[in-house]
């Protein structure tokens, strides 16, 4: 159902609930823009639901109407990802009107989310992602622009949002760091190699200059009309310097950030660093490396162990 038509049929004193909700994501908590909006949506869905079975306020929702809700997506197909995110937003808006007073009782506490298993990010080995990142044409600027950017992404563990939100200012060249503006508008320092240096500088040297218009803003990565590069326009950058090192088109910026994160794990860096790096809130997150480092181990070992595979 479209967004419009959703909020439609949401009963006003339910709209009033999830707009103060909303207010308190954005002025208390200092949630970005996009994911409030996120909530919003997933809430307003809930709403709706709620809103058509005959209920009016919050103080009337309880467990059956949470529990119809998913089997209602469920049964529509959706993800078990989506709808583990959807009843996620429900949670925290049912332990919000728990603290605002408006209930005295959780009624999300006892809902069931779907079971699904967690996919493990694809693995990169440190060759392949040499081979991607020195794939760019250097005799173009844009091409000058594709390698800082991917020697950086891939150096830093940037998201690609970050990376394509940087100005000039984040860098600290001197020190070897850059601050990045990640989820929930938080910032944290980054350290940035050697090798990513080098290409920033070159970039900045031979590359940017060329891609300056006259509204050129502090932008750091530019596109050709001298704006700040979109997601878009590297991912197709990313595929392109993928097909030149003759690697999947499945390849996705992403993966680089997994790439950073399982060769920092796999040389010795311990996992509350790693988390720091990649700006991730709960450890458990970040946790999910080190299943793809055991993996990885396990796939060494039936490839190369006589006895790694059943003969």
């Amino acid at each position: 159902m479209p967004r419009n038509a959703r909020a439609a049929a949401v009963p006003p004193a339910l709209r009033d609930g999830l707009d103060a909700f909303l207010g308190y994501l954005s002025l208390e908590r200092g949630l970005a823009k996009l994911t409030t909006e996120a909530y919003e949506a997933d809430l307003l869905g809930f709403a709706a639901h709620c809103g058509r079975a005959g209920f009016t306020r919050w103080t009337e929702v309880g467990l059956p109407q949470v529990d119809a809700w998913v089997r209602a997506l469920d049964r529509r197909g959706q993800a078990p990802a989506s709808l583990a995110r959807r009843l996620s937003a429900v949670r925290s808006f049912a332990r919000h009107l728990v603290r605002s007073g408006v209930r005295a009782d959780d009624f999300t506490e006892l809902a069931r989310g779907p079971k699904f298993r967690r996919r493990l990010p694809g693995l990169i080995s440190p060759e392949q992602v040499a081979r991607i990142v020195t794939a760019p044409d250097t005799a173009t600027p844009q091409g000058l622009r594709d390698r800082a950017m991917l020697e950086l992404m891939y150096g830093s563990g940037l998201r690609v949002s970050e990376l394509c939100g940087l100005e000039l200012q984040a860098i600290d060249a001197e020190s070897a760091i850059v601050r990045v503006r990640g989820k929930g508008s938080k910032d944290r320092l980054v350290p940035v190699g050697e090798t990513s240096l080098v290409a920033l500088r070159t970039y900045l040297e031979s590359g940017r200059p060329g891609l300056v218009r006259p509204r050129t803003g502090s932008a750091l990565f530019l596109s050709a009309r001298g704006v700040a590069l979109s997601r878009k326009t590297f991912w197709l950058a990313v595929k392109q310097a993928a097909a030149r090192a003759g690697l999947p088109a499945s390849i996705k910026p992403h993966l680089l950030r997994h790439a950073f994160a399982t060769h920092l794990l796999a040389g010795g860096a311990d996992l509350r660093s790693i988390q720091e790096m990649l700006g991730h809130a709960d450890i458990a997150t970040t946790q999910i490396y080190t299943s793809v480092e055991r993996s990885a181990l396990a796939d060494a070992h039936r490839r190369h162990h006589p006895r790694g595979r059943q003969v």
